[in-house]
């Protein structure tokens, strides 16, 4: 049994405006998943350094950043970033650059979670409806073009609010939807736009929505979890 979570963080910054990254963390150890998919991790001007900093994560978490090397001070690729389990292996990464007008992108990573080898993309769509689509379009083209085929899970906030529309429609030829529930606004839940999406050779076991205290007052979104187990 793996279990994922993503969570759009919102920059760190909660519902009394203030940036706190130690919150964002209390957060993630109440999911306590083993795959973690961040969204909207970095601040949004200067260097757009990760708002979690590192050493924050070292010494207070049981999680590492994969990290994708490609802007100094941030974790991930456009404030998207994967954590795991500090004992979990990395087996391969890279970022997806993606079809758009404004920064966005997502992250790809083979890890290897309590012995067992998956494949899982972190995301953050586009707000507009045709750019979610080419960029639906571009994720999956560059998961089915890797040479090693792994169980796969796709994670992150997929800016779709309609039921089963546009990039749902995409994902959804080759991928399930967990059934985790409406995620956003944190004030009154009613949009599923925070998706987790698995390969057939997954199968979701338990998943839900996070609604601790904590997660109610952290991010403008609340966290998605699923167990996962292979078929």
């Amino acid at each position: 049994m793996i279990k994922v979570a993503s969570y759009n963080i919102h920059k760190g910054i909660g519902l009394d405006r203030r940036r706190d990254p130690a919150r964002i963390l209390e957060v993630l150890r109440e999911i306590d998943a083993d795959v973690i998919a961040l969204q909207e991790a970095d601040r949004r001007f200067g260097t757009k350094e990760c708002v979690i900093p590192l050493h924050f994560l070292e010494e207070h978490s049981p999680w590492k950043a994969i990290p994708f090397g490609l802007r100094a001070g941030s974790m991930g690729w456009h404030g998207n970033v994967l954590l795991i389990r500090k004992e979990s292996a990395v087996m391969d990464c890279e970022a997806i650059h993606l079809p758009t007008l404004e920064p966005r992108g997502a992250v790809m990573a083979d890890v290897r979670s309590d012995g067992v080898p998956i494949r899982v993309v972190g995301m953050h769509l586009d707000l507009s409806g045709l750019w979610r689509r080419r960029q639906a379009h571009a994720i999956l083209a560059h998961v089915d073009s890797c040479s090693i085929s792994r169980p796969t899970v796709l994670m992150g906030d997929l800016n779709e609010w309609s039921a089963h529309g546009g990039c749902l429609r995409d994902f959804g030829r080759a991928y399930s939807f967990a059934e985790t529930g409406p995620s956003f606004h944190v004030r009154r839940p009613v949009a599923r736009l925070d998706r987790i999406m698995v390969s057939s050779s997954l199968r979701v076991a338990e998943c839900g929505v996070h609604h601790s205290a904590a997660a109610r007052k952290a991010s403008d979104h609340l966290p998605i979890w699923a167990a996962l187990e292979l078929v």
